[in-house]
């Protein structure tokens, strides 16, 4: 099944992807596809099925503490759970009222971690032993990552409620609240992204419109953007569904600092970060539920291509867009423009994970991908026969995923080179700085 999704992957690069291919002649960090690039080192059953609340997915996203070798992942059998990083095995769990499919934080400082479940509460727990320090009630399911901002957390619900608290006491400094827009919304919501140097907090909402937010005080400091009336305009009748479901993305380009957001309906738009105008828009990428910032560092080139010494290749960067109607979508971050599209094999598919130069991703029937950032080529992929809902976590070459059985994956990647350095990274793919064993 494995090798039919990887050739139905391959056809769904089109013409256009591979005439965008003979335009652009740096040589890719991936260039071929290895033989068995992913290996499982970990593998272990961390759900309950006699704890499970009806849910036949785990959407859950684990977190990575390199540091202290944890992995922190939540569970439909209501739990998060602290695993070992080297094999998967269990450090504690913590019970909370109904299932948690939220990403956690993990604070390295305090060494707390901050997770919400879907019984309407923030929880934060002692990553050592699970101990709980405070729960936070907000009302409704909290299903995506929190942020930290200095002493601050900000973190949404699925009401269209926006929370600042402080990280130490749960003790809550403001909130503000859109009204949802009932009946014309799609599962899931945004998550809030805080930019540090002008303390602005980004929102995005179900009834389509994005706001930024003082950190300190919670008042607006931008008129909020309606997207609906974007795809409106642009269609000439009202969408179906309004909602902004993607967790805003901050982005440093030509143009200045940017705020990527995407409608579900009105597609994908770079806003200008201190004033919300448009500095541009792709309405052809729709149904996104997920956006991620891939950067590439300008490297030498690949010692075993046939580039080898040749110039420098400077950075690159791409919005990857995940969507349930259109697959994986790769945008030039300065223009918008479509790099390569790949419509990947039937049903959904997650947010992509950078891992070792490539990205790895999931989808709901045919298990997980390793794919080249450059083409979204396949390279690779594995299948247990239950498929992925929630989004891998990534450090170094090793990657973390949990199957919608509830089963936990450890998986390692091996580029196709032969001079990789010590974390298994493509060869001037990593900073100097960076500390990649787990």
């Amino acid at each position: 099944m494995v090798l039919a999704a990887l050739a139905a992957l391959t056809v769904g690069c089109g013409a256009d992807i591979l005439a965008g291919d003979r335009t652009n002649p740096e040589v890719p960090l991936w260039y071929a596809r290895p033989n068995y690039a992913m290996e499982i080192f970990a593998h272990r059953a961390v759900t309950a099925p006699s704890r499970t609340s009806g849910e036949d997915w785990e959407r859950g996203r684990p977190e990575i503490d390199p540091a202290r070798k944890r992995v922190f992942v939540g569970s439909s059998d209501h739990g998060l759970y602290a695993l070992r990083a080297g094999d998967g095995s269990t450090i504690w769990r913590f019970e909370t009222l109904a299932v948690v499919q939220s990403e956690p934080l993990y604070d390295s400082e305090m060494d707390y971690v901050y997770f919400g479940s879907n019984d309407g509460a923030l929880y934060c727990v002692r990553a050592q032993t699970g101990e709980l320090v405070y729960r936070f009630d907000t009302g409704a399911e909290v299903s995506r990552k929190p942020v930290r901002a200095g002493e601050n957390l900000f973190f949404a619900n699925a009401a269209d409620f926006l929370f600042s608290i402080d990280r130490r006491t749960g003790k809550q400094h403001w909130q503000v609240h859109r009204t949802p827009a009932l009946g014309m919304e799609i599962a899931g919501y945004a998550g809030p992204a805080h930019d540090a140097a002008s303390n602005l907090v980004f929102m995005a909402y179900s009834d389509g419109h994005v706001i930024a937010y003082s950190g300190a005080d919670g008042s607006e400091k931008w008129s909020p953007v309606d997207l609906t009336a974007e795809a409106e305009q642009a269609g000439g009748e009202s969408p179906r569904y309004l909602d902004v479901d993607t967790t805003p993305v901050l982005d440093d380009g030509p143009q200045g600092r940017v705020v990527y957001v995407a409608s579900y309906a009105a597609g994908v738009y770079a806003l200008d970060a201190m004033t919300g105008s448009r500095v541009w828009a792709n309405d052809k990428v729709v149904g996104a539920t997920d956006l991620l910032l891939w950067k590439e560092p300008a490297h030498m080139p690949n010692p075993n291509g046939p580039d080898k010494g040749g110039p420098m290749v400077p950075e690159r960067k791409l919005l990857i867009v995940s969507s349930a109607a259109v697959g994986l979508t790769a945008l030039d971050t300065t223009t918008g423009r479509v790099v390569w599209q790949n419509k990947v094999p039937e049903g959904g598919v997650t947010a992509p994970a950078p891992v070792a130069g490539a990205l790895i991703v999931g989808t709901s029937r045919y298990g997980a991908f390793l794919l080249s950032p450059r083409n979204g080529k396949p390279i690779d992929g594995i299948d247990f026969g239950t498929g992925f809902s929630g989004t891998p976590a990534a450090f170094g070459n090793r990657a973390y995923m949990i199957t919608n059985a509830g089963v936990f994956l450890g998986i390692s990647v091996s580029p196709p080179l032969h001079d990789k350095n010590e974390c298994g990274w493509p060869h001037g793919a990593t900073p100097t700085n960076a500390s990649c064993r787990l």
